[in-house]
């Protein structure tokens, strides 16, 4: 352990930023455009060369604007600017990035490739922010495993190299988050502080539509009395040193005056969103079912940004098929959430949390006072984003749970700086004593094992970050049966089902696609089963080209999302039934299973 504390970050980041270039680089240049991500690539194609965010309902221009710069700046890009999918309004967003992707240029693969690069740098980005959020709170010693933490997690590193904004944001919060604490912790009012937390704040409001639900978590931790510390002032250093905190070395900001500094940022953040959008300024156009429809007759600044954020509360009430454990519901799952972070999350992690909250909450440690305040306000956002996240019906994916990493990274890091002297000894109870002496020791190899237990993981998943799940859940293989969509396949094994294809001396497939991503761009010969994605896929489950309860010879290539006939209701599942109740003759990753059916 004192190897951490003592280590040269440089001697340890570069090989490990050098390692994350080669898993990311290595395993996104084999994954075919997922499903949402030609909608990305053409929002930000779209906001660059036009200054028009029309397409940004769901999603702001920022992190798509970033991801198209160096498509748009390499490439000689055309938009079909003239087609109805522009022209009408709403404009039809999913037609447009079809036809930008498969249509109007011939080069997805380099397009796809040059806009997932930003990401990567995003995700360094996120990484970097950990570490001077964990240097800042805990100290130099737990800098480190924060920064390595949040680089080599699979999850992260799944969607760290692809073309949305669920990275995005995240790194974006958690900027925001980090500059709201080091307003806070200075006490007073920093004019400097204040207005980087408003441009934090702005840019994880101008990323992702979702971030905007910290807006009253944030608020609620203003209140809470976390801020300012003995550590600021020599006296009250040698309290801390005699396991006391000084009252009268707290320094801290009234509550007011901490809730003033969160809204006046909020509303600076505003004006950073509004430059994000372009400064757009129109008549505002929401829509028919939210009782807003009578603002129409007026215009303001960015009509786009409002009627998005209309439409995502309209999704995350309902509407829209989930799936978990073999049931499906159109309202979601109350537990969806819950069995996600337990199937997908790192189990040492899981460990490691467990640890850190006995040691900062209950360890007889020194300064466990104001360990425990900033474990609080580490561990609160966290757990009210998870409370906000169950109640949404919008049920599609772990990566929905993303922004709590990085505040669990940066809490289970600061054991890190629990060693050796720092613990005191329990004056009264022998079993609390022993209690905190085993915590200690368990401490000394939670990073190193932490650390080694995500290399193994990713290591034994490359280059399939995206269908990790860990070995509580049965690992990848058992995976479709816990969990689909973009938590497993998201239509990103089609390049690699070609290869398949080749090397097997397979000429044709029966594909039940799911995903948006072209097969005859890749030269597949296929016949179209019932799927989803592409119209020619979609359109099929109600008349099935095939036999449901015999089908006809032939070589059947399957998304495991397909699989489950995601659009149909339960008791209208007739599909694929057959295929269901047997094992896969072979797989291409974990997210298309191949059944071979004999003459």
């Amino acid at each position: 352990m004192d190897r951490w504390r003592f280590a040269r970050p440089a001697w340890i980041v570069i090989p490990a930023v050098l390692l994350f270039w080669f898993l990311a680089l290595n395993s996104m240049v084999g994954d075919s455009p997922t499903m949402d991500e030609q909608n990305h690539l053409a929002r930000g194609l779209a906001f660059l060369q036009t200054g028009d965010p029309r397409l940004s309902l769901e999603h702001p221009p920022l992190v798509n604007g970033l991801s198209a710069l160096p498509v748009s700046a390499l490439l000689d890009v055309h938009l079909p600017l003239d087609d109805v999918s522009w022209t009408q309004q709403p404009p039809d967003w999913y037609r447009f990035a079809r036809k930008v992707l498969w249509e109007e240029n011939n080069d997805a693969a380099r397009m796809i490739f040059l806009a997932r690069l930003p990401i990567v740098f995003l995700t360094l980005g996120l990484a970097l922010t950990a570490f001077h959020f964990a240097r800042e709170m805990w100290g130099r010693p737990s800098a480190l495993p924060a920064f390595l933490f949040l680089l080599f997690d699979p999850n992260v590193l799944a969607h760290g190299r692809y073309v949305t904004t669920d990275v995005g944001g995240t790194a974006f919060l958690f900027l925001a988050a980090f500059l709201l604490w080091r307003l806070w912790q200075r006490g007073g009012w920093s004019w400097r502080r204040w207005l980087w937390a408003g441009v934090g704040l702005g840019l994880a409001f101008g990323s992702k539509l979702s971030m905007l639900v910290f807006v009253p978590i944030f608020g609620a931790m203003a209140l809470l009395p976390l801020y300012g510390g003995a550590k600021q002032t020599v006296k009250g250093q040698r309290a801390l040193k005699k396991g006391k905190e000084s009252a009268f070395n707290r320094v801290q900001s009234r509550p007011i005056i901490r809730l003033a500094q969160f809204l006046t940022a909020g509303l600076l953040s505003i004006l950073v969103v509004w430059a994000i959008f372009g400064f757009e300024w129109g008549a505002f156009t929401f829509g028919g079912d939210g009782g807003l429809v009578g603002l129409n007759e007026w215009r303001g600044p960015m009509p786009t940004f409002w009627a998005g954020l209309e439409q995502i509360l309209s999704i995350s009430g309902g509407g829209r098929p989930s799936f978990l454990l073999g049931h499906f519901s159109n309202k979601g799952f109350w537990n969806y959430f819950p069995v996600a972070f337990g199937v997908k999350t790192p189990p040492v992690l899981l460990i490691a949390l467990v640890v850190a909250a006995a040691v900062m909450f209950w360890g007889r440690v020194e300064g466990r006072g104001e360990r425990k305040r900033r474990a609080v306000f580490l561990l609160l956002p966290a757990l009210f984003y998870f409370a906000f996240s169950m109640q949404s019906a919008l049920n599609i994916g772990y990566r929905h749970l993303l922004p709590m990493l990085p505040f669990l990274y940066v809490l289970v890091s600061g054991l890190a700086t629990m060693q050796g002297g720092e613990w005191a000894s329990a004056q009264n109870s022998r079993i609390a004593h022993y209690a905190s002496r085993i915590a200690h020791h368990v401490s000394r190899f939670t990073f190193p094992i932490l650390l080694a237990s995500l290399l193994i993981a990713d290591f034994a998943i490359h280059p399939h970050y995206l269908s990790y799940f860990n070995v509580l859940a049965g690992g990848p293989e058992n995976g479709r049966n816990i969990l689909i969509d973009s938590n497993i396949d998201w239509g990103q094994d089609l390049l690699r089902l070609k290869t398949w294809m080749d090397e097997n001396e397979v000429e044709s497939v029966k594909l039940g696609w799911f995903g948006t991503a072209v097969p005859d761009y890749y030269n597949i010969h296929y016949t179209p089963l019932p799927g989803v994605g592409i119209h020619e896929f979609y359109s099929l489950w109600g008349s099935p080209p095939f036999d449901p309860t015999a089908p006809e010879p032939g070589v059947y290539a399957i998304s495991v999302t397909s699989l489950w006939e995601l659009p149909l209701e339960d008791d209208k599942k007739y599909v694929y039934p057959w295929f269901r109740a047997r094992p896969p003759d072979d797989r291409i990753g974990y997210s298309i299973l191949i059944y071979e059916i004999a003459p």
